[in-house]
């Protein structure tokens, strides 16, 4: 393990020699017979599991009323599995308040935008404003520390679980008087600073204290977008404020065990500015359902490039995914054969050090009873069990991979509070989504075969020869210089239509579009074209000829030049591709909504890929003695790739050429 990441789980047992691959899910006992955990201990030492999350929603187990105190089956618990060599990552338990504590005080339940109190009954039914949460939960976390602080079990501390995954908006009360203590801060005490940052003048919005300020509540129009952005911020910090109390309590008590919390990087998780989150974490941890459409590898394959994004390119945790189907969607399909074995290693070939499933034993009661574990309710005599037994053996087998660095060259620039403000009501076209447009063009460089970091604009973006910033709506003036600069060093830099049009307060920037890039990429633009859904313009030149829709604009060249324009529509003649000369590197803006085949193109003379039909993911990892080729075949046909070395997996050797048969994994040493 490199010498940077020593805070990784230290007693995960090597049950396959060296280091292992963290392997298991989280572990609910609580919700069986204590004369299931025996057979659960040795399913688990038969599977090759060795970590497993325990306490996740135990509050109510372990502190069945305000004064009494239950850990008594808890100690019997991690005394279990430390017998059979599993580690344990403890939850601090505190995702869901118990029953007595919201009916003593219903302050502590969120309250929804349209001032509705949501009830006990779900999960994470408690606001982050509330101090009576804060003060019983931080309770909670000193006792769980205090006991279990020394356990020889204890791996790792897992604060709460998903933070903000449901309640991460809180408009009551409670949270009305925190977000003006939080304005306060921001706007140095001054009324006058933030009627000026919100621009109150419009629609007679304008505060003369600070009790008159609320959190955006639903309005008979739409609310004030710096408003609502602000919220969103405070939303975040107030998540933030928790898991750093929790830290902090786990930090002074137990300094030595490591801490993370599980992050949700796509759907659920767009209300959370996770990159502001991560010095407060030892490793980066995330979860992962796979979405049920026909190309979801390629979306998991983003919020895994996204979770080493965050970690800066430092091994991470898969902590939570599905064996097979999930239970929330309006259908839930199963995993077909070999899915999960591809999926597992799509996580790992990007970096994942370990592997962690929802959850080991199938429920048979409560709301997630009908989702998929490693041992589900057919039992060991399963499919499923076999296959994560055979999981379990060959992630055994990648030990020597442990540590070492994905290879990338190209950095895609994600932003949270870009995400919030460009989705926001109000805009030109307000049918446009921003994980969408990242999603296109992440879709095409992998399908080229370029990997990708997924970053923040604030990253050190140094090292990449080629940066893509898709709808990069909201920009601070610094990351905006730091792109630039970057082009300037020698990278490639592609901008898309609709990035730097506004500044952090989501207020315009004047002087024509695109905003903060129009000295980087030497173009002007007067005006929006968005096209409605019927409408469509025909372009050719770097591209192709091709047809686009949804949105063109009319591009004025200051210190550019046409690669491609307009043939057809309003504004045939005119660019719609340009590029600029920007000391060694280059910056082109793409003003136009490309289909899937045009951006191939583009992309093959921009980055000199070759487009292939995305069936062979290959992703590689380097050590310091060697690399790592991961190739994973997506595809119904078996497929060949040069190259030499021996396959961790099944002790193949290969000379001069990889074949990878239909649907199936390799993970190859390469000889250098």
């Amino acid at each position: 393990m490199t010498a940077e990441w020593i805070r990784w789980p230290a007693n995960v047992v090597a049950r396959f020699g060296g280091e292992p691959v963290a392997f298991g899910g989280d572990y609910n006992p609580e919700q069986w017979d204590e004369s299931v955990w025996h057979e659960d201990a040795r399913l688990m030492r038969a599977a090759g599991v060795n970590l497993v999350t325990v306490g996740v929603f135990a509050w109510s187990t372990l502190q069945p009323a305000p004064d009494r105190w239950n850990f008594g089956w808890l100690d019997r618990v991690l005394d279990l599995l430390h017998a059979n060599d599993i580690a344990v990552d403890l939850a601090t338990a505190t995702a869901s308040p118990p029953p007595w504590l919201t009916t003593r005080s219903p302050g502590v339940l969120p309250v929804d935008r349209h001032g509705r109190t949501m009830a006990q009954g779900g999960r994470q039914a408690w606001s982050p404003s509330s101090q009576v949460y804060r003060e019983h939960s931080l309770a909670l976390v000193e006792r769980m520390a205090e006991r279990y602080g020394e356990h020889p079990a204890l791996a790792l501390w897992h604060v709460s679980n998903e933070l903000g995954g449901h309640n991460a908006r809180c408009y009551g009360d409670a949270s009305a008087v925190a977000f003006r203590a939080w304005l306060k801060a921001r706007y140095r005490g001054s009324i006058h600073e933030l009627n000026a940052a919100w621009t109150t003048a419009a629609w007679s919005q304008t505060y003369s204290a600070w009790e008159e300020i609320q959190p955006p509540r639903v309005t008979f129009t739409d609310s004030n977008p710096t408003q609502v952005l602000d919220f969103d911020r405070f939303s975040s910090d107030q998540l933030r404020e928790q898991l750093r109390a929790e830290r902090a309590v786990l930090r002074r008590v137990t300094p030595d065990v490591p801490i993370t919390t599980n992050l949700v990087l796509f759907d659920a998780g767009k209300n959370m500015d996770y990159s502001s989150w991560t010095d407060d974490l030892d490793l980066i941890a995330s979860d992962h359902y796979l979405r049920p459409t026909p190309d979801a590898h390629v979306e998991l394959s983003f919020s895994a490039d996204r979770a080493r994004g965050l970690s800066k390119g430092r091994p991470w945790l898969l902590m939570e995914t599905a064996t097979s189907a999930t239970s929330w969607r309006p259908v839930n399909p199963a995993k077909r054969p070999g899915q999960l074995r591809r999926d597992v290693f799509s996580h790992v070939a990007r970096g994942s050090d370990g592997i962690c499933f929802f959850q080991w034993r199938a429920a048979k009661a409560g709301a997630e009873r009908f989702h998929s574990a490693m041992l589900p309710h057919a039992g060991a005599d399963s499919r499923k069990f076999r296959e994560v037994t055979a999981l379990g053996a060959e992630l055994g087998c990648c030990a020597e991979v442990l540590g070492s660095r994905v290879v990338a060259e190209c950095a895609l620039l994600f932003s949270e509070e870009s995400w919030w403000a460009a989705e926001r009501e109000s805009h030109p076209h307000n049918g446009l989504s921003y994980t969408e447009s990242a999603l296109t063009w992440y879709r095409s460089l992998r399908d080229a075969g370029v990997t990708v970091d997924v970053l923040p604009p604030s990253a050190d973006l140094s090292g990449y020869r080629l940066i893509v910033v898709p709808m990069l709506y909201l920009v601070s003036d610094d990351d905006a210089a730091a792109i630039a600069a970057a082009a300037d060093a020698g990278a490639t830099v592609i901008v898309t239509y609709f990035s730097g049009i506004v500044d952090p307060l989501d207020r315009v920037r004047l002087g024509g579009y695109p905003g903060a890039f129009r000295e980087l990429l030497g173009v002007r633009v007067e005006e929006f074209a968005p096209m409605v859904e019927a409408d469509s313009v025909e372009i050719d030149g770097v591209t192709g000829p091709a047809r686009v829709s949804t949105w063109h604009e009319e591009i004025d060249l200051t210190d550019a030049v046409a690669e491609a324009r307009y043939v057809s529509g309003d504004f045939a003649g005119a660019p719609a591709i340009t590029r600029a000369t920007r000391g060694a590197g280059e910056a082109w803006y793409v003003g136009v909504e490309l289909p899937a085949d045009a951006r191939a193109r583009l992309l093959g003379v921009i980055a000199t890929t070759t487009p292939s039909d995305g069936g062979l993911e290959v992703v590689t990892r380097r050590s310091a003695d060697h690399d790592y080729v991961f190739l994973i075949n997506h595809g119904d046909t078996e497929t060949t790739v040069p190259g030499s070395g021996a396959d961790l997996l099944d002790g193949s050797v290969h000379e001069g050429k990889i074949t990878v048969p239909a649907g199936g994994v390799r993970v190859v040493r390469l000889v250098r």
